[in-house]
C-alpha cells in the first residue's frame, strides 16, 4: 500500500459516495487508475464495505451506555457463548474483547434510560458467563467516526 492507496481510503471514509470520477479528482489519478485501485484495495480487504452513518439521536436512540464485562472463567465455551449472545443483542452497536480487566467493553443504545434499564435486566444480565457488569453512562461524543489515520 502506497501513499495513493492511503490517500484514496481517506477521502472515501470522509465521504463515502464519492464517483470513480471525483474520487480520481481528489487523489490526483485519472480515472482508470483510480478505478483499477479502488477495485484492488476492495478485494484484498482494505475496504471492507460501504455504509450510511446514521445519527443515532435522528432514529430516537438518545442514550447510550459503555458496559464493561468481566466472565466469570474465560474458558473457549464460555467465550464463546457469551460472544455469540452479545451479538445477538441488536442495542449492542460495538463489543470489543479486552486484555486484562474487564474483559469486554460494549457500547449500547437506546431510547431513554428506563429502556436501557431494561434490557440491562433482561437481556444483558443473562449473558452467558457474567460474573459482574458495570456501566458508564456517555454523556458526550468528543471524537466519533474519525477516519483511520493515513
Amino acid at each position: 500500500m502506497d501513499a495513493i492507496d492511503r490517500k484514496i481510503l481517506t477521502e472515501l471514509q470522509l465521504d463515502g459516495r464519492l464517483t470513480v470520477t471525483e474520487l480520481a479528482g481528489r487523489v490526483q489519478l485519472s480515472v482508470s487508475p483510480c478505478h483499477r485501485r479502488l477495485r484492488d484495495l476492495e478485494r484484498d480487504g482494505a475496504i471492507r464495505g460501504y455504509r450510511a452513518v446514521v445519527d443515532p439521536a435522528a432514529v430516537g436512540l438518545h442514550f447510550e451506555a459503555l458496559v464493561f464485562a468481566t466472565l466469570r472463567w474465560e474458558d473457549r465455551a464460555t467465550v464463546a457463548a457469551f460472544e455469540e449472545s452479545v451479538a445477538a443483542v441488536p442495542h449492542v452497536i460495538q463489543a470489543q474483547r479486552l486484555f486484562g480487566d474487564p474483559d469486554y467493553l460494549l457500547r449500547v443504545a437506546t431510547t431513554d434510560l428506563a429502556a436501557y434499564q431494561q434490557l440491562y435486566d433482561q437481556q444483558l444480565a443473562t449473558l452467558p458467563g457474567v460474573q459482574r457488569l458495570t456501566s458508564t453512562l456517555v454523556m458526550k461524543h468528543v471524537v466519533d467516526d474519525r477516519p483511520l489515520p493515513e
